[in-house]
């Protein structure tokens, strides 16, 4: 005779496992639509990505490196006339690759001119990731500031070089050395001490190009303190 302890499950049990099947087709259901929305979002800033790119940077870039070219061969020899059309490169194309190089060649001619205000604004329009070209870009800043009696800035903008520059033979003892010349001017002989001797420790093989040796520069400011 069959045990009576083993009951058939209960109808309630058998609606909760039901309810449970139901809902989690309910999810993967739902799911799917999400995943298929989020598929359907990411398919459109694709296509509206490669749209801005090839129907509006692309031909951007080319323009702007075509107006940048042809100031290039145009106004050879002119400052005045070479840093206007600069300018106006560099305002209309400033986002581009061609109009920061329009940027930093409009402000090497403003500064040729000894317009060193408008160079120091052309200036701050211009970025690179080659850190080269950065460092000689901060550099011409410093001279603006130099210029403009700005000495705060100048030392500034020849700080950055510096960083910029670290371990270029060239550049960072160039900044150094300028850097070391506004100290002077404000009389922080100290500071420009520590210029020199970075020269002198970093940068053994830098000429300073006036005959002049760099133990002459360090003694003094010794000298001076």
């Amino acid at each position: 005779m069959a045990s009576t302890n083993q009951t058939p499950e209960q109808p309630d049990q058998l609606e909760s496992i039901n309810n449970r099947l139901t809902d989690l087709g309910r999810n993967i259901e739902t799911n799917k639509k999400a995943m298929g929305i989020a598929m359907g979002a990411i398919l459109v800033v694709a296509c509206l990505t490669f749209a801005w790119l090839y129907l509006y940077k692309v031909p951007n870039d080319n323009k702007a490196m075509e107006a940048y070219n042809k100031v290039e061969l145009s106004a050879m020899g002119n400052d005045s006339i070479a840093a206007a059309q600069y300018k106006k490169v560099a305002d209309e194309y400033g986002s581009t690759a061609a109009g920061k190089l329009a940027s930093l060649s409009a402000a090497q001619t403003l500064y040729n001119s000894g317009k060193y205000e408008e160079a120091a604004k052309y200036l701050k329009k211009f970025s690179s990731k080659d850190k080269v070209l950065d460092a000689n870009a901060q550099i011409l800043l410093g001279d603006c500031y130099v210029n403009l009696k700005k000495y705060d800035d100048a030392l500034s903008a020849f700080k950055h070089a510096v960083d910029k520059g670290k371990g270029n033979p060239q550049i960072a003892p160039r900044a150094l050395l300028k850097q070391a010349v506004v100290y002077d001017e404000q009389k922080k002989y100290g500071d420009a001490l520590k210029c020199y001797e970075t020269i002198k420790s970093d940068y053994p093989q830098f000429a300073l190009g006036n005959g002049l040796s760099i133990d002459s520069y360090i003694e003094r400011e010794k000298a001076r303190l």
